[in-house]
């Protein structure tokens, strides 16, 4: 088990920020037990995933953001994206700053290795994953997928705000700390700027 730093939790903006362990009403399932999974392993976690409540109508990243007084640049956008090779379909979860696009067309397609990928239909990624439209999170994700993350997500002193799995609450995770979530793929320039 990683030994526990002395850190306090993260906050942004006016909302209210607790441990996401201790609100597991606010976390989808299968967020909340990768969250304890990872916990068992990382004291940070713990200490370091926060999570609150919000309106779920302000889910969406530019209405939470305008709403709050939030910094776009502390919003990581996760979208799924599949891709074919023969009979071989590989998905792979893309968090990227939502200042930018994942750049599913070259670099994501590239790391999947197939001949074009594209965004899993919005109906097969909430049911595969368990979670809501609007909460889609790299933590908890079915086992067979890549969770790629851009390194500007998780550079020093970054704050990643992303979904919990469900549109009513968000988590807020230290850019290091999400590089270091068991299936991490940290990926130079996955995304492009808008």
């Amino acid at each position: 088990m990683t030994e526990n730093p002395p850190a306090t939790l993260p906050t942004l903006g006016d909302l209210a920020w607790e441990p996401a362990l201790e609100r597991p009403d606010l976390l989808a399932p299968s967020v909340l037990a990768a969250l304890r999974g990872w916990a068992a392993t990382d004291a940070r976690v713990a200490a370091q995933v926060a999570v609150t409540e919000i309106d779920p109508e302000h889910a969406d990243t530019a209405t939470l953001n305008e709403v709050h007084a939030l910094p776009p640049e502390a919003s990581a956008n996760c979208v799924v994206v599949a891709g074919r090779r023969g009979d071989d379909e590989r998905v792979a979860a893309c968090v990227v700053p939502a200042t930018t696009f994942a750049d599913v067309n070259n670099r994501v397609r590239r790391l999947l290795d197939v001949r074009k990928a594209s965004f899993l239909p919005m109906d097969r990624a909430t049911s595969e994953s368990g979670m809501e439209h609007g909460g889609i999170t790299p933590v908890g994700l079915p086992a067979g997928w890549r969770v790629l993350v851009d390194a500007r997500v998780t550079a020093p002193g970054a704050l990643a705000l992303m979904g919990s799995g469900v549109r009513r609450s968000k988590l807020l995770v230290p850019g290091e700390l999400l590089a270091a979530l068991p299936g991490v793929e940290v990926v130079e320039d996955l995304a492009v700027e808008r």
